[in-house]
């Protein structure tokens, strides 16, 4: 297989990258390796939560930031022209399956209409040469077969969230025939798996939901466990993103859409996951609900990263196994009074030492 390549920091050296989500999970790694990189980052988002990994590495410090609600076009109108970005990352979403049940317009609005916003937003600016639209392995109309899911394949949602992603996508191909072909600019989808990696606390994830009862001595309720998802570290992922964005800076012929996830070996059950972090994570005790109560959740849901490899090089670097451990490493250290930013840095600079070119 080869080992696969990283992000080429020369590529993003002084690169004008727009990132929208920039306070959520996701988007503060990928800004903290973009300015690590010497990119000139703006973020757009709602406000970051107090406990989140925005706050914790002092990720405002990195990039410009403004807060906005991305269902406002005037504001992302003027965040975009205040940017003038090369390039963007639309990360910014209601990411949570249980949420979407709670709030199914504020979600179904945030996450179509504020695509819609901000595509709409870069038609109109001359700098932009490529944007990345973030959605989810969920966006395929999930059969509960046991073949992964390639970009081919139907998509769909049984609920709101993945119902809402799935709309996203067909929104970029209409804005792309529309509007961005025309315009020579490079308009994608980018399909992750379940992402695991340190500074995660966000609520209804199972690492982030472990780790708060842990740190506290409690007992975490597993209410799937037998779900079988992707998994993969953050960084595997959002380096998936940056070589896409890469390539389509000197490509014609880069696919419109590309799962990024793990091989065979990182499909595993919601139980072996929790298994190996609570094995790592001093006094972790686990209560598995057989028969959970709450709303449907798929049961089966496995991705095809072919794709990717094929067409970009890129396949990830780290096991299931070595992605909790360096995980629940992150949080054990954090707690320990570690300094997140550092961390976080310490992780980036592992994954680079993976591939020299």
């Amino acid at each position: 297989m080869g080992v696969s390549p990283v992000a080429n920091s020369g590529f993003w050296r002084g690169k004008r990258v727009l990132v929208t989500g920039h306070t959520g999970f996701k988007g503060s790694w990928l800004t903290l390796w973009l300015a690590r990189m010497g990119a000139q980052v703006t973020g757009v988002a709602l406000k970051a939560e107090s406990q989140s990994l925005f706050v914790a590495a002092d990720i405002k410090a990195l990039c410009q930031d403004i807060t906005l609600d991305i269902r406002d076009l005037n504001a992302v109108k003027n965040a975009v022209r205040q940017a003038e970005p090369d390039i963007v990352f639309h990360l910014a979403a209601q990411a949570l399956v249980r949420e979407s049940y709670r709030q199914p317009v504020d979600t179904s609005s945030t996450n179509i209409v504020g695509t819609v916003n901000v595509l709409e937003a870069l038609r109109g600016c001359p700098s932009v040469k490529s944007v990345l639209c973030i959605t989810t392995d969920k966006v395929y109309h999930n059969r509960e077969w046991p073949w992964p899911y390639r970009e081919s394949d139907a998509l769909g949602g049984h609920d709101i969230y993945s119902a809402s992603k799935a709309a996203c996508e067909l929104m970029v191909s209409a804005y792309r025939s529309s509007f961005f072909a025309e315009k020579g600019i490079s308009l994608v989808t980018a399909r992750a798996g379940n992402v695991i990696g340190g500074g995660d606390w966000s609520a209804d994830r199972l690492i982030p939901d472990a780790i708060r009862a842990w740190s506290h001595g409690d007992t975490v309720d597993i209410r799937r466990p037998d779900a079988v998802r992707p998994w993969q570290h953050v960084l595997d992922c959002l380096n998936g993103y940056l070589i896409y964005a890469e390539h389509l800076s000197h490509r014609q012929d880069c696919p419109q859409s590309l799962n990024f996830g793990p091989d065979a070996a990182g499909m595993a059950t919601v139980r072996e996951v929790i298994s190996i972090a609570s094995g790592i994570f001093d006094g972790a005790r686990c209560r598995f609900h057989e028969q959970p109560e709450g709303p449907h959740e798929a049961g089966l849901l496995m991705l095809d990263p072919s794709l990717a490899r094929q067409s970009l090089g890129v396949h990830n670097h780290w096991r299931l196994e070595q992605t909790l451990n360096r995980t629940m490493l992150w949080y054990k250290r954090y707690y320990a009074g570690e300094s997140a930013r550092a961390l976080c840095e310490a992780d980036i600079a592992e994954l680079e030492a993976a591939w020299r070119p």
